[in-house]
């Protein structure tokens, strides 16, 4: 059966409503309802644009996008579906990631959902519902769905844009870090990708173990540490950025964005090995791949001088040095490595 036969099967069987079958102000009018109001936004879901507050005259913007078959599937390898849930958690979570990751506090959310006519109505209030969730159970408690669009289209495509308040500091770059400081990490990688690989398999989600679930669970409802960006922010760090793509990766690209060269402490990242190692043993694989090379994580990479007292969370993984006494741009401890992190665009 076709993603497409499925989900129209599935709403018909069930006797819901499909998207299809309504206007797009009846649509809206079954989303809002779900969705936080702020006192905080100025002018909110109603006119033709929104109008939020920016206090210290400045805004902290971006945008992000989820496609069906390239970011999720409505029906894995495996037979798990994608609830609407699912989908608003991961949404919100990978956007407001990236705000924390300037120091900044998420403050307003625009979002675009464009969904086939044979999308169940259920599952487009699942996806509301999940993304205010993710909101306010991640912490981004001053953030607010302050508008966006629906359309229909061939397949499901979210696009977010986020806003954020720097709160009069100045933001976090993945520019700035420093020879000397040390390479501090908040979150935990390789959980997102033993999560994928699991979906991507044969093992059904009824025969998984608690450990296997709790990775895919990762994976479709990610955890990034909200507040860590602005806590770092306020410790001093010299550098941040937010690790969408792999450890590996994006270490690299902090440090070509810096003109340094970063060495991994491969000793202090195998703390990360035991929550997978039932997904390593189910799959033969080594989970120090997913650790290094997983993306889709959220955690927060930031580097510290040393004798700086750490905020909650961050442990040090690495540190940072010059281009000219290392033989590569990233190395583990000391050794250059041919790990491959996440890209779009070949998955």
């Amino acid at each position: 059966m076709t993603e497409q036969a499925a989900a129209d099967s599935q709403g018909r069987a069930a006797g819901e409503l499909l998207v299809g079958e309504l206007s797009e102000s009846q649509l809206i009018s079954r989303i809002l309802p779900l969705l936080r109001e702020s006192t905080e936004v100025l002018v909110g879901p109603g006119d033709d644009a929104a109008v939020i507050p920016a206090p210290d005259g400045r805004l902290v913007v971006s945008m992000d996008t989820l496609v069906q078959d390239a970011d999720f599937r409505l029906v894995w390898p495996n037979g798990y579906s994608s609830s609407g849930y699912d989908v608003g958690w991961k949404a919100a979570a990978q956007n407001l990631s990236d705000i924390n990751a300037m120091g900044a506090h998420a403050t307003g959310m625009v979002v675009s959902l464009s969904m086939p006519g044979h999308t169940p109505v259920n599952w487009m209030q699942d996806f509301a519902t999940g993304l205010q969730q993710a909101i306010d159970q991640l912490g981004a408690d001053r953030c607010t769905v302050v508008g966006g669009d629906l359309s229909q289209g061939r397949e499901l495509a979210i696009t977010i844009t986020v806003f954020g308040d720097l709160g009069g500091a100045a933001p976090l770059l993945r520019s700035t870090a420093a020879e000397g400081q040390l390479l501090m990490l908040a979150g935990a990688p390789g959980r997102a990708a033993a999560g994928w690989a699991i979906l991507e398999s044969r093992h059904s989600i009824g025969g998984l173990d608690a450990d296997q679930r709790q990775v895919v669970n990762t994976f479709c409802r990610p955890q990034p540490p909200l507040g860590a960006g602005p806590a770092a922010l306020r410790a001093g760090a010299g550098a941040a950025m937010d690790i969408s793509d792999g450890l590996l990766r994006d270490a690299e690209r902090l440090a070509e964005a810096s003109g340094v060269a970063i060495d991994l402490d491969a000793e202090a990242l195998r703390g990360d090995l035991p929550a997978l190692a039932s997904a390593a043993r189910l799959l033969a694989v080594d989970p120090m791949t997913w650790v290094l090379g997983g993306g889709e994580d959220y955690g927060l990479l930031a580097c510290f001088s040393p004798g700086t007292a750490l905020p909650d969370g961050f442990r040090v993984i690495g540190s940072v040095g010059s281009m000219e006494q290392s033989s590569a741009r990233v190395t583990i401890s000391g050794r250059p490595h041919n790990t491959v992190g996440w890209d779009h665009f070949a998955h």
